[in-house]
């Protein structure tokens, strides 16, 4: 009876500790770009859009563009796959990959529309009494 508790206990125990390295490894933090740049890991880095450092190569299926952060810093981007329909739109944008090669090459791209986050124009209707 007892040695039945213990198994359970090694199990239980077994289960917590590989999710919490799952969730560490799966974890990828915001950082600057000169964080990205001598990080090993995964990372995410956000900044502006440079709609005039944009280009797409449609039979590479590369899109390479340049983010530039709140300080200035610029960081060249590559992705790829397919371009966000809403690129061209994108005031920001949130790229999460790896530094190699003088260059972050991104795996995943978040694009933010500022359509999307415009608000509806709000109606106030006074109370008639």
């Amino acid at each position: 009876m007892k040695i039945r508790y213990i198994v359970a206990l090694v199990i239980i125990v077994g289960f917590v500790i590989y999710g919490a390295v799952s969730l560490k490894t799966s974890l990828t933090p915001y950082v600057s770009f000169a964080e990205a740049k001598s990080s090993p890991q995964t990372v995410q880095v956000m900044g502006e859009l440079e709609k005039s450092a944009t280009r797409y190569d449609t039979t590479a299926g590369l899109l390479y563009f340049t983010l530039k952060d709140s300080h200035g810093e610029m960081l060249e981007v590559s992705y790829k796959g397919v371009r966000p329909g809403n690129f061209d739109q994108a005031t920001q944008i949130v790229a999460i990959g790896n530094y190699r090669e003088r260059v972050f090459q991104a795996d995943q791209l978040l694009v933010k529309c500022p359509s999307k986050y415009q608000g509806e124009e709000v109606q106030t209707y006074k109370a008639e009494k």
